[in-house]
């Protein structure tokens, strides 16, 4: 009498592998989900409901008034400026910052040794705190005694910091000098994990490095270009401390954006409601956004970027 025996298919585990392997692989996710609800989701739920209560933030009377917090913000004409300062400066720091980081990234994912050496030397900001960057730059635009002052260069001896447009494009200009060395380091991954095979099929069509940029390399980047984009995006609504030391919102209200607001009116105003209402309209609009850039990324932003090839 014969035994049938049934194998189940090279490659795949049998069935019941399967299922123990999946919940050992949950279990794993637990502690990071424990994180997560612990110093993300509790807290937010805190300063939610913190946006409803009059709070000084010092003593222990915490009384609750409704809607009057979220009336006083929403009603105050500081608001739009503030967010219009803070999308501002988001959209032209993206537009200096991406072009920068794409082409920087693709020039450091050369495997030659003095491109190496250029990458750790550009990425020295990333080792600097944005209070110790923005107390530098503020000494150098100094323009009685700053660079400009000390080598006796007129057009550097102006005062960056004193007039609105200049001080937004000085913000502009740090906050990209700070982080274009982390998206190009993005960016350098990216262009590495495209096949040289693709290169090499163009290159036997004519292609020159130009053409096999935009046609290979820009295409391959899609879903990178749509994480830095989303990382840009949320940095720049939680852009606080660099902003708070150089130019403390001013001239004027020329640099307050809504978490430098958020600042003043619940730490120097002791006005903790209406700081809280603007806290939950910044989670609201940095989920807003990274929502939309996700759908830019097409039906599954989770695919390969080496998709197709």
């Amino acid at each position: 009498m014969s035994t049938i025996v049934t194998v189940p298919p090279r490659g795949r585990p049998p069935a019941a592998t399967r299922v123990r392997g999946s919940g050992s692989l949950v279990w794993l996710a637990v502690p990071a989900l424990l994180v997560f609800l612990a110093f993300g989701v509790i807290p937010l739920l805190g300063v939610l409901a913190l946006s409803f209560t009059t709070w000084d933030g010092l003593s222990q009377d915490i009384s609750f008034s409704g809607l009057a917090s979220w009336s006083a913000v929403l009603s105050d004409p500081g608001l739009p400026h503030a967010l219009w300062v803070t999308f501002l400066i988001m959209a032209l720091s993206w537009l200096v910052q991406t072009p920068a980081s794409i082409l920087i990234g693709v020039f450091l994912a050369g495997h030659q040794r003095y491109r190496t050496l250029i990458a750790v030397l550009y990425f020295i900001p990333l080792l600097l705190s944005s209070a110790a960057i923005a107390i530098t730059y503020k000494a150098l635009l100094d323009p009685n005694f700053g660079l400009g002052a000390g080598l006796g260069l007129d057009f550097l001896a102006q005062d960056w910091l004193g007039e609105g447009p200049l001080a937004v494009g000085v913000v502009i200009f740090v906050v990209s000098w700070q982080f274009i060395p982390f998206h190009s380091l993005l960016y350098q991954g990216g262009v590495r994990q495209i096949p040289r095979s693709m290169y090499e099929a163009a290159e036997l069509d004519g292609a020159g490095r130009v053409r096999k940029f935009f046609s290979i390399t820009l295409p391959q980047l899609k879903y990178t270009i749509i994480t830095s984009s989303t990382l840009m995006v949320v940095g720049s609504l939680t852009l606080f401390d660099l902003i708070f030391v150089l130019t403390a919102g001013g001239p004027g209200d020329a640099t307050r954006v809504l978490a430098l607001d958020m600042y003043k009116r619940g730490y120097q105003a002791n006005l903790m409601g209406p700081a809280s209402a603007i806290a939950v309209i910044l989670v609201l609009v940095g989920l807003a956004l990274a929502l939309v850039l996700r759908r830019l990324g097409g039906r599954d932003a989770s695919a390969s970027q080496l998709e197709g090839a």
